[in-house]
């Protein structure tokens, strides 16, 4: 009769949960070598079965174990991972938008603050960049361009209705 790995190692569902919980206390930076030694030593050196048991990925895994076998650690480039701001692909744009702002812009001098109000919308804005020669598939959506203005430290402010006066009745 073939017995499990969990059996003839003696996992229980208690030492599962506590070796994953365990796990998330390490620093990142060596978790992929934590979750290698674990995986050799209690699991046979199956990254399918720390994926099943833990919830492990089995490729960060197997990772690890090549890491410990050949000695060479894998650096992660977590940089690289994140999609590049609109502003960074298309620096013209952020250009012609700052021109856009400059216009309506007003800073208040009591607040003592980089930001600068406007009433300009990010619909405005766009269809502004849209009359200057950009083209609709160039340009970001108004959410990204709301975004953009906010990183720019623009913010948008409504312009204050006249309160109508009453005719007094004497």
């Amino acid at each position: 009769m073939k017995y499990s790995v969990n059996t003839r190692k003696g996992l229980t569902g208690e030492v599962i949960e506590e070796i994953g919980k365990l796990m998330s206390y390490v620093p990142w930076q060596d978790r992929r070598r934590a979750m290698a030694e674990v995986t050799m030593t209690l699991l046979d050196g199956k990254p399918r079965l720390a994926e099943s048991l833990f919830g492990w990925g089995r490729d960060t895994v197997a990772l690890g174990m090549n890491e410990l076998r050949t000695g060479i650690i894998c650096l992660n480039n977590l940089a690289a991972r994140r999609k590049p701001k609109t502003e960074d692909k298309y620096p013209e744009m952020l250009i012609d938008i700052q021109k856009l702002m400059a216009q309506e812009c007003r800073a208040e001098q009591h607040l003592r603050t980089a930001l600068s109000y406007t009433n300009k919308t990010a619909a405005s804005v766009r269809a502004a960049l849209l009359v200057k020669g950009w083209s609709d598939a160039e340009l970001p959506t108004m959410r990204t361009i709301s975004n953009i203005l906010f990183r720019q430290n623009y913010r948008l402010r409504r312009v204050e209705k006249s309160q109508v006066q009453k005719k007094r009745v004497d």
